[in-house]
């Protein structure tokens, strides 16, 4: 296999409503900062993916309209993905494989606050048996939690530490400039339920945002970064589309990634792990076998800040980040996408290839 590495990240403020600006406005810096770190144009990247999802607009192929952002002109090899941006980065890092380019960039962006969010993940579901009852997403989650909680394997306090943590963490983020004051465990288990037997600081606050993430394949990527963050492992797995099929207390596809990924070929120092729930991010943390002594979520995660589309990519950005600035040598990256945890991928990314 070809050597690709993350090597710059750039990412706009999570905002509960970025009414000034749109989509556009809201990646266009994003990309140009992520280029510009790394002394790369436009003209240098082979490749150029997208993810994000129509449905938050309602505008069909709105991702078209964002390729403004880069500049399509004279035209450029290109692609989208209807996913989080980490799928999209796959896409990128499977087309640095066939040699004959050297530099992609991704990019994702999200407008959640244009939309109901929960409503918009109800149309991931079955569309002819669940769909049509409009669960949403924090209604599914809440029955993961609460067979969690009767299997015995998190308790509430458990995941108001998550909670905790995540805001205490992000304190320190400029990406989630609008974090919530930190708590601890007894006054937000003091809080009441929003959908049983979550409370509001288990459930990832919706925000508007965008993140960009340039590739580079082999010598190139070692010229133009001084620490690269070789990606040594990178897989994605699903589960089953029905919930009502699946024990929502496990998740086999994100411990079959982590496996395929090589997470346990070595040790693991920080791990970034995308859970828009607060007993998700255990439920993940003991599927990747990531232990006490594993840096968890030192972001502040995506309960602190949760971008549609864009969070999955900013877990392997900012996971990417901690080797750039030398604080690690070995780092996970974690997405998700789908009711409960149903699709899972994990990028290892180390500082020596």
């Amino acid at each position: 296999m070809r050597d690709v590495a993350v090597v710059s990240f750039a990412q706009a403020p999570n905002l509960r409503a970025d009414r000034e600006r749109n989509e556009v406005e809201i990646v266009m810096p994003v990309v140009r900062e992520a280029l510009d770190s790394v002394g790369l144009k436009q003209s240098d990247i082979g490749f150029t993916v997208s993810g994000s999802c129509d449905y938050l607009t309602g505008v069909p192929f709105s991702f078209v309209m964002a390729l403004d952002a880069v500049g399509a002109w004279p035209p450029i090899e290109e692609s989208h993905v209807e996913m989080d941006g980490a799928w999209a980065l796959y896409e990128a890092w499977v087309r640095l494989q066939h040699g004959d380019i050297d530099a992609a960039l991704i990019y994702s962006f999200g407008k959640t606050s244009l939309t109901d969010l929960d409503k918009v993940m109800s149309c991931q579901l079955d569309p002819y048996t669940l769909m049509p009852l409009w669960p949403g997403a924090i209604s599914l989650a809440g029955l993961q939690a609460s067979a969690m909680l009767a299997a015995g394997t998190v308790s509430e306090a458990d995941m108001a530490a998550v909670a905790s943590r995540s805001r205490e963490a992000a304190q320190g983020n400029p990406a989630i400039p609008e974090a919530e004051s930190p708590a601890d465990v007894d006054e937000l288990l003091s809080r009441p339920r929003v959908a049983h037997p979550l409370r509001e600081h288990d459930i990832a606050p919706s925000t508007d945002g965008a993140a960009a993430i340039v590739l580079v394949a082999g010598d190139r990527a070692a010229e133009v970064c001084d620490k690269p963050a070789w990606i040594s492992g990178i897989d994605h797995r699903v589960d089953t589309h029905a919930p009502g099929n699946r024990d929502l207390t496990t998740c086999p596809s994100a411990r079959m990634a982590g496996e395929r990924a090589g997470v346990g070929r070595g040790g693991i120092e920080v791990a970034e792990v995308y859970a828009p729930f607060s007993h998700q991010q255990l439920l993940l943390a003991g599927e990747l076998d990531l232990g006490d002594g594993v840096d968890l979520n030192p972001s502040g995660g995506a309960l602190a800040g949760h971008t549609f589309m864009v969070a999955g990519l900013a877990r392997i950005g900012e996971a990417a980040r901690r080797i750039h600035d030398g604080t690690a040598s070995r780092v996970l990256g974690h997405a998700t996408a789908g009711p409960c945890l149903q699709q899972n991928l994990v990028c290892v990314m180390e500082a020596g290839r």
